[in-house]
């Protein structure tokens, strides 16, 4: 009697252990797959990430300048900013731009504009481009132009923007500024820079 009841314990005490064996297994492999799936939604994160700033506006933007200016843009009388004097850029057209200390290298009065312009290069339409001065756009009279106007434009500030057909957004009569700074984010000086408006800078402390 006591050897069958020794027997059965025996035989609960193994299946026991065998279940644990086989939990602990199971738990194993779940652990492993729910690792592995969470480095795949890691790898398409990351991919997300990197169409996200292929597709960016920003990232085809010409930041550094030869210095050159359209003909006939006059050089504004009295700016608030003069050349050669300090201000920081409170825009924020690409990364590193906002809070940067900026160098004026000129200043001018004219239109400024915001456009709308499918790349010549093709792909997507890129929306309220700022900023496009009167003396970019081809064969325009000296009147600023009204918003919906279709321009032609005659600068490469970005890739495929040069003989585009862009739609102005908004007009506003202002001094604009090409400047030179050192991104916030780092990396090399940006220089020649255009164009920053009058209401993008404040003063340097």
């Amino acid at each position: 009697m006591l050897k069958k009841e020794f027997k059965k314990s025996m035989l609960f005490a193994l299946l026991a252990a065998l279940l644990l064996l086989l939990g602990a297994c199971t738990n194993a492999n779940d652990e492993n797959a729910d690792n592995n799936e969470g480095a795949e939604n890691t790898e398409e994160s990351q991919d997300n990430m990197d169409e996200d700033m292929e597709g960016m506006d920003h990232g085809n933007m010409d930041m550094s300048g030869s210095g050159e200016v359209p003909e006939g843009l006059e050089e504004a009388a009295s700016p608030t900013y003069e050349v050669g004097s300090k201000a920081i850029i409170e825009s924020d057209h690409m990364s590193g731009m906002k809070g940067a200390e900026a160098t004026i290298v000129g200043a001018y009065d004219t239109t400024v504009y915001t456009i709308s312009y499918t790349p010549t290069t093709g792909g997507e339409r890129v929306e309220d481009h700022k900023w496009v001065i009167h003396e970019e756009l081809e064969g325009v009279e000296e009147e600023p132009l009204e918003p919906g106007t279709e321009v032609t434009v005659n600068a490469e500030h970005m890739e495929g923007m040069e003989g585009a057909t862009a739609e102005i957004d908004s007009a506003e009569q202002t001094t604009v500024y090409m400047v030179d700074f050192t991104p916030t984010t780092g990396g090399e000086e940006v220089k020649n820079h255009k164009w920053v408006t009058e209401s993008e800078l404040s003063p340097a402390e």
